[in-house]
């Protein structure tokens, strides 16, 4: 009987034929584009699709990278507990992309940079890019290593499947595709997995709406649960998710995360103008929304099913991560491939995140450590050089993946630092872009500033967890359970929710209820803003003020802000392929080709 906890069936040799069908689909297109652009063996190819991608690949690309294995798994089970709540970020996914568009995109296609560190270099000073990329590179690696070991780990516990075969497995198709196809092919595999991402929740919905009488039954059964009740408009910081922490808190996190971040950044300057580059942010936002809503609602379905039996308290499962594919083993084992099919839209997201950090990875390393150094390569080395990267970055995010095992309830430390280095990044990205007063001083104090707050708040968080009434989590029953395994069943703190259900410890310093409860998704705006009062306070006192003339290219101009109907004239981009060392050099942006960029560089940056 569905919904009244108990065992549940495991993997039939249908489903194992469906999932290792998608992976080898997956392998097979990173081949084919490894034939088909077997002459193309520059540098630009590999790393930036040759600068000729359109707008929607991308855009679904975009997506698909951060939408990994977590999400899949982690958001559903958000909605479950803690109810609707989460689907606002709905809010921030538009903020984000706004803020991306118009404000970063113009500066780096018109730099025509590889690395989005480049221009650190260019605003502020060589040692300032290397800390820069040596963070970008520290967070990837940890974040990805997690990425392949929790849906890995969740998965295993509930289909049987073999725990390092299939971490080997992730990490090893990555490789391949990465390896041979670039960044054409983890774009054109991104696309497919989105779209199996999406078949697999809609899969949930429709078989929960049929067991419930309808899909109003289970929007009713959720209002009942009190899962309905997003719109909390208190403005008290400290709690987890109110509308102002999650429309606020949310944007800033999620501008660190797309303007900024390597494996972002590669994907809309790939676009051959402009235009597509930017409509790709704003098709990207769709992207998420539909992604988000599905998965919250796939968390109302799952509550409906489970409202008089929590497979948690029960002790069917361990973790909040393995309430999704208990679900799905429990609701959907009658029809031979389908959780076959949901396995595999689990690893796609995992697939895409990890391929999309290793080809971030590989650009990063070549473009601000091997060809500042090594300056007379020739393209075929350099070439032969990111596939070689490529599998070195594979292997370690495989090891990352065994360290994570050992790693218990570090896990989640581990997924907050992700968002607590970004913050203070995007803080100094924004004070070069913003304002021509930050000098190398400033920017670099002001950043490690932002930094010592960010992770001194956000490691408190973990030694001293926030309390119920922070954290707000929604009541579960299990009265309507057929075997109970004991009520009263402890659970591992799980690592993909901020909130965690570890004992809480005894002693409680003062700052424990205050400072440390800060509710998590301000980590980045804490981070952002400190570095930028910080750097434009330090780089007044040593005479940032005086600095000699900087290139306007370099700041946001007035031009950039306007959307759609001036980019819309931009023409196809003739960018040609450039050898390795001169390539950052040349690219002329197409949409600013007729405009007069100097009369405007003083009126765009006058803050």
């Amino acid at each position: 009987m569905v919904g009244t906890g108990g065992p549940v069936a495991t993997f039939s040799v249908w489903d194992y034929v469906v999932f290792a069908g998608v992976i080898l689909v997956a392998a097979g297109i990173g081949l084919f584009q490894a034939i088909r652009g077997r002459k193309e063996t520059s540098s630009a190819e590999f790393l930036l699709g040759g600068r000729q991608m359109t707008a929607v690949p991308v855009a679904m690309s975009l997506t698909a990278s951060f939408m990994s294995g977590i999400t899949v798994i982690g958001t559903p089970a958000e909605a479950y507990r803690f109810g609707a709540a989460f689907w606002l970020f709905g809010f921030s996914y538009a903020i984000m992309s706004a803020i991306t568009a118009e404000v970063f995109v113009p500066v780096f296609y018109r730099l025509g940079i590889t690395s989005a560190y480049e221009y650190l270099e260019l605003r502020f000073s060589r040692p300032i890019r290397i800390i820069g990329t040596s963070m970008y590179i520290v967070q990837t690696v940890l974040y990805t290593g997690l990425v392949i070991y929790a849906p890995a780990l969740a998965l295993n516990q509930i289909t049987g499947l073999d725990l390092w075969g299939v971490l080997v497995a992730t990490g090893a198709v990555c490789i391949v595709y990465c390896t041979l196809g670039g960044l054409k092919a983890v774009i054109w595999t991104d696309v497919m997995q989105m779209v199996i991402m999406l078949a697999g929740f809609v899969a949930v919905i429709a078989r929960g709406a049929v067991l419930q009488g309808g899909l109003t039954n289970i929007w009713e059964d959720s209002r009942k649960g009190g899962r309905l009740e997003a719109f909390d408009f208190d403005p008290d910081p400290l709690k987890r998710h109110t509308f102002w922490t999650i429309v606020i808190g949310g944007s800033v996190m999620w501008t660190s995360i797309y303007s900024i971040n390597q494996s972002q950044v590669q994907r809309y300057i790939s676009c051959k103008t402009l235009g597509h580059a930017k409509m790709s942010l704003y098709v990207n936002m769709v992207g998420l929304l539909l992604t988000v809503s599905l998965a919250v609602f796939s968390g109302l379905t799952m509550f409906s099913i489970y409202k008089n039996c929590d497979p948690l308290s029960n002790g069917d499962v361990s973790t909040p991560d393995q309430l999704l594919p208990y679900l799905v083993m429990d609701i959907l084992a009658v029809y031979p491939g389908i959780p076959g099919l949901f396995v595999a839209a689990a690893y796609s997201g995992t697939l895409s995140t990890v391929s999309s950090s290793i080809n971030a990875l590989v650009a990063v390393t070549v473009e601000d450590f091997i060809l500042p150094v090594f300056k007379n390569l020739t393209e075929k080395q350099v070439y032969w050089m990111n596939m070689a990267l490529s599998v070195f970055f594979g292997a370690v995010c495989i090891g990352m993946a065994g360290v994570a095992s050992l790693m218990g309830s570090v896990l989640q430390a581990a997924l907050s630092i992700f968002g607590m280095i970004s913050g203070p990044l995007l803080g100094l990205y924004l004070l070069g872009m913003l304002f021509r007063t930050p000098n190398s001083i400033g920017g670099l104090m002001g950043m490690i500033i932002g930094l010592v707050l960010t992770l001194w708040v956000g490691i408190g968080a973990q030694i001293y967890p926030s309390t119920a009434e922070k954290t707000n989590p929604l009541p579960l029953s299990t009265v309507g359970c057929n075997n109970t395994m004991g009520e009263h069943y402890t659970t591992q703190a799980p690592w993909t929710t901020p909130v965690t259900l570890t004992p809480q410890p005894d002693f409680r310093p003062a700052l424990a209820d205050s400072w440390y409860s800060l509710s998590y998704v301000y980590f980045a705006l804490l981070g952002t803003l400190t570095t930028i009062v910080s750097g434009l306070l330090l780089s007044s006192i040593t005479g940032g003020c005086k600095q000699e003339k900087i290139n306007p290219d370099l700041f946001v101009k007035m031009s950039d802000l306007i959307c759609f109907s001036w980019c819309s004239k931009s023409q196809e981009s003739d960018v040609t392929e450039k050898a390795a060392g001169e390539f950052h050099m040349e690219v002329e942006n197409p949409a600013f080709a007729d405009f007069d960029t100097s009369k405007n560089a003083e009126m765009g940056t006058k803050l």
